[in-house]
């Protein structure tokens, strides 16, 4: 197996919401709860056919009609129903996979540590102060009414343009983020629910992926 190359356990799911509970020495935990799976598995690539090993999940009901013809031979070769939402995992152990075999929540165990991938909540066009965390110009005397405003963005005649990456008011939210390292406190098998310890990106009901943790803490 290559270096670069690892097993990786994966599914997905939604954002339910967030809740606590208590733990042996009663402490409060404040844990997302997600609905992981079940998923199905759609197509599994292997280095050999494909360059590279990976799974493919399906996840969420759609109808039939609603898929086009070639969709549609997608599924009955795995002899699954057409699913809504598809995504690749990459993993070295994919040919331990079975086309048609379900994925669901009993992949995790409790204090495995896992990444958690979303898109981030919408919040419209937003300036500098709500966006990236300026500070704004000062409030004493002296100040015209642009107490918000991000202050010089810099460049003169040399070199006669603002960079690109440069941080400005606009559009905030709608990214694909992922928040690494968070523990699985309880696996609800009969329900399919996750509960991780923290906060996770996106709204409630959001489509998230739950896999194994790329950076293990220590």
């Amino acid at each position: 197996m290559n270096k670069f190359e690892r097993n990786v356990k994966g599914v997905i799911g939604r954002k339910l919401g967030m809740t606590q509970i208590w733990d042996d020495k009663n402490q409060v935990i404040p844990v997302t709860v997600i609905a992981a799976g079940p998923c199905v598995v759609t197509q599994v690539r292997t280095a050999d056919k494909d360059g590279y090993s990976a799974v493919q999940l399906g996840f969420g009901q759609i109808k039939a009609k609603s898929v086009t013809k070639p969709v549609q031979g997608h599924f009955e070769k795995a002899e699954a129903t057409p699913r809504r939402h598809m995504m690749e995992i990459r993993t070295a152990d994919a040919s331990e996979y079975a086309l048609g075999a379900d994925v669901t929540a009993d992949i995790f165990a409790v204090d495995e540590d896992v990444d958690v991938i979303g898109v981030t909540k919408g919040k419209g066009t937003a300036g500098v102060m709500k966006r990236h965390g300026f500070a704004g110009l000062g409030a004493g005397h002296g100040v015209h009414r642009k107490h918000r405003s991000p202050g010089s963005i810099g460049e003169c005649s040399t070199p006669s343009k603002i960079f690109k990456g440069m941080r400005m008011a606009g559009h905030m939210g709608v990214q694909r983020h992922t928040v690494s390292n968070l523990t699985v406190v309880k696996v609800d098998v009969e329900r399919g629910l996750l509960l991780v310890k923290g906060a996770i990106p996106g709204p409630k009901n959001g489509l998230v992926v739950v896999r194994s943790a790329a950076k293990r803490s220590a």
